[in-house]
């Protein structure tokens, strides 16, 4: 468990933070920018849990833990993990479980829903708007990721649960707006 007696520190006043791995780099490091976002992601599916109760609220429960999890797995960088590091040894990682969790719920959820004729425009309820707007964050998350792997390595597991993170939230919003029925569609050119 992580325990915090000093919310503030001064290490970060000249613009640096440390990874989970102890090295010191820039606040606008590509891997501080993923994490960050994560917690972005977090927050806002925060919001979408004051509008939610029972499985629903239990089920964006378990995901704000899992973005916790996936902001550690990316906090160390890879070649600090399972001991080729002495600070990222046992580092926590996301694992297959985590993405097929959200696979099953998303199938799930799905399967009682109608097929889309079109885009959704977020809204409906005020946990489905939240949740939008949590995708699309989550999505921004998944861009900043990806971006990251492609100059350092990053667990290819993190990437493909971001993934299929969004599509969740975006069939959760569906299953929300009364499955579906509350969904408002994009009419293409409505106000010419």
């Amino acid at each position: 468990m992580v325990k915090l007696t000093r919310i503030y520190t001064k290490g970060g006043d000249k613009g640096e933070t440390s990874l989970g791995s102890g090295a010191r780099v820039p606040k606008h490091d590509r891997r501080v920018t993923a994490y960050g976002t994560v917690d972005e992601a977090n927050a806002t599916i925060g919001l979408a849990r004051l509008h939610t109760k029972g499985k629903t609220d239990q089920m964006l429960a378990r995901i704000q833990n899992d973005l916790f999890d996936l902001g550690a797995d990316l906090c160390v960088p890879e070649e600090k993990r399972a001991g080729k590091g002495k600070s990222g040894a046992g580092a926590l990682r996301v694992d297959a479980a985590q993405t097929l969790r959200l696979e099953r719920e998303i199938d799930a959820m799905n399967s009682h829903l109608a097929p889309l004729n079109s885009f959704i425009l977020p809204g409906g309820s005020a946990a489905s708007a939240y949740l939008h707007l949590a995708r699309t964050v989550v999505r921004r998350a998944e861009r900043v990721i990806t971006a990251l792997a492609e100059t350092e390595a990053v667990n290819p597991e993190a990437v493909r649960y971001i993934n299929r993170l969004s599509d969740h939230l975006f069939v959760l919003a569906r299953w929300l707006n009364r499955k579906g029925r509350a969904d408002r569609l994009w009419v293409p050119g409505a106000n010419r």
